[in-house]
């Protein structure tokens, strides 16, 4: 099913900021608070920015490793899970004229994506948002939830990622942390 997001990032929200760190490319303002609205973004008209993305199908995944994403991805939203990472990422157009199959082959044969994810599941739950054919600046908004007591194993899954071959098309990248605090 897909579905439309909105990351608004202004002084309200469930999501407190702690950073946000521009990896590669240019940062986005910092702001206090993150709201995360499903559907239509009505809410939040006083938001410094927004960044909008719909779930879709999986792409690159073959259906084994679908069913043992499906068995191992827990729900977002859990109780003890008081941190997040919202990281959105742009490719270069050298990505985007590869063929799928040859993008699959740079994601999962030579980086190991899915392999690398399945890892740290149901510690680091993940949503994808696709954003590119919404016309917006990144391509996809990753969503990471973890309990504090998970941190240290989402730091080394994204720096694992980050230093496959696929990462060598990232153009533009962001690392927005988050809390809640109660």
């Amino acid at each position: 099913m897909v579905q439309m997001t909105t990351f608004a990032g202004g002084r309200t929200g469930s999501w407190q900021v702690e950073h946000i760190r521009a990896v590669i490319g240019p940062p986005l303002e910092m702001v206090k608070r993150l709201a995360v609205a499903k559907g239509k973004d009505s809410s939040n008209q006083n938001a410094v920015w927004r960044l909008r993305g719909v779930t879709s199908y999986e792409r690159y995944v073959h259906r084994s490793e679908r069913e043992q994403l499906v068995a191992r991805q827990p729900e977002l939203g859990r109780v003890e899970a008081t941190h997040a990472a919202l990281i959105p990422i742009k490719k270069s157009a050298a990505w985007w004229n590869l063929t799928q199959d040859e993008r699959r082959e740079i994601f999962e044969e030579q980086s190991h994506h899915i392999a690398t994810g399945l890892q740290y599941l149901p510690a680091v739950a993940r949503r994808l948002y696709h954003s590119r054919d919404l016309g917006e600046p990144f391509d996809f908004l990753t969503w990471f939830e973890y309990a504090p007591a998970d941190a240290s194993a989402f730091e080394d899954l994204v720096q694992r990622l980050r230093r496959t071959p696929e990462w060598k098309f990232v153009e533009r990248e962001l690392d927005i942390r988050l809390s809640k605090r109660e």
